[in-house]
């Protein structure tokens, strides 16, 4: 690896570090990200360009990795309050993310959505709602399409096949 490309990767890991309330092990942020203090990192979590926003709790598990431009946010302006067109509170919902889970580039994460272990999101997609174990999905919203192997994906795992 270059020794720019590795410096870059050193500063950007240290500063999600920083700013995480929890980072596990073989941590890698290849591009900036930026986190929140109530965000919960397992090990072995790789960015590459991440931004969690919002008030509410974010825990990624172990082998995740992102592409690039993602994005996941935890908090909506009251749009059902005492001002238009918002008032002044938020509502704040956590959001979950299971081990083994693959961002492409330019996913959204809405609040309160839980995504199982295995997933893989497409490219692009916004997800509005929870996404089941080992499922495959993408679009506006995002919706499943397809599954993995999940005896091939359980084999990896038992084998400790990890990326």
């Amino acid at each position: 690896m270059k020794l720019y490309k590795r410096m870059r990767q050193l500063f950007f890991t240290a500063i999600v570090k920083m700013q995480a309330a929890e980072v596990g092990r073989e941590c890698r942020v290849n591009h900036f990200s930026h986190v929140t203090k109530r965000t919960y990192l397992a090990e072995h979590v790789n960015f590459n360009g991440m931004e969690i926003a919002g008030k509410g709790k974010v825990e990624i598990g172990k082998y995740f990795h992102s592409g690039s431009g993602c994005m996941i946010i935890t908090s909506n302006h009251n749009y059902e309050g005492e001002s238009i067109p918002y008032d002044g509170t938020h509502i704040v919902k956590d959001v979950k993310i299971g081990d083994f889970v693959w961002f492409g580039n330019r996913v959204i994460i809405l609040p309160g959505v839980t995504v199982g272990e295995g997933a893989i999101i497409q490219a692009g997609a916004v997800v509005t709602g929870d996404i089941p174990v080992c499922a495959i999905a993408g679009g506006n919203p995002a919706a499943v399409f397809k599954y993995r192997d999940v005896q091939h994906f359980e084999r990896l795992k038992e084998e400790m096949k990890f990326r």
